[in-house]
């Protein structure tokens, strides 16, 4: 019975670290020490096969658990009665399900995630958009939706930003300002304090 046990919780550590780059900003948010974000996106590349051995451990658990238990003869038990009664809550279908559901949302989070982060609101005015200026900055370290939306919560945290638009597929940011409130530097400061950087800048017209 210990094999059954110890699954699930594998597959807690497997579904953890296939989002774990996706969770990191939330934590990092929560924590205030918006630099550590990126920390872990080193691991998205290996998410296919996080995710892969999170469904083999639990679809091997649910086997260990569902399958027919037999007599020393090899005959399948129609009652179990003795072995249930001794079997504690960590051993149950319950906790099994449980973990189960809590591995699904895991595993799903970077499709959320963005959900956790504030939206940040600007005001267009006519004289904002005359004097602003665009541009775009590209950004490394970007893994997911999660990503975007710390990356863009920060931004949007300057003054005289006009827009904002952040992109993990294509690693960038495309950044309208007002000149006169902020500046390339201040913006590339702000990405850059959320542990991803900037490795790149153009101003686009």
């Amino acid at each position: 019975m210990k094999t059954i046990t110890s699954l699930p919780n594998l597959s807690i550590i497997t579904a953890v670290a296939s989002s774990l780059c996706c969770i990191m900003p939330v934590l990092a948010i929560l924590a205030g020490t918006t630099g550590i974000a990126s920390t872990f996106s080193w691991l998205d590349p290996a998410r296919p096969y996080f995710i892969g051995s999170t469904a083999f451990i639990l679809g091997l658990a649910w086997y260990q658990k569902l399958k027919p238990q037999k007599q020393a003869g090899g005959e399948s038990l129609e009652c179990n009665c003795e072995t249930d009664s001794k079997e504690s809550f960590f051993q149950t279908k319950l906790f099994l399900t449980m973990i189960t559901i809590l591995s699904i949302l895991l595993l799903s989070f970077p499709s959320y995630s963005h959900l956790f982060f504030q939206k940040t609101e600007t005001n267009i005015g006519v004289n904002q958009i005359v004097k602003s200026q665009k541009s775009e900055f590209i950004i490394s370290g970007m893994t997911c939706a999660g990503c975007e939306a710390h990356i863009k919560s920060e931004i949007g945290k300057l003054k005289g930003i006009v827009l904002s638009q952040v992109s993990y597929e294509k690693g960038n940011a495309i950044v309208k300002f007002d000149n006169k409130k902020t500046n390339v530097e201040e913006i590339t400061k702000a990405i850059n304090s959320t542990g991803y950087k900037v490795v790149n800048h153009k101003k686009q017209l």
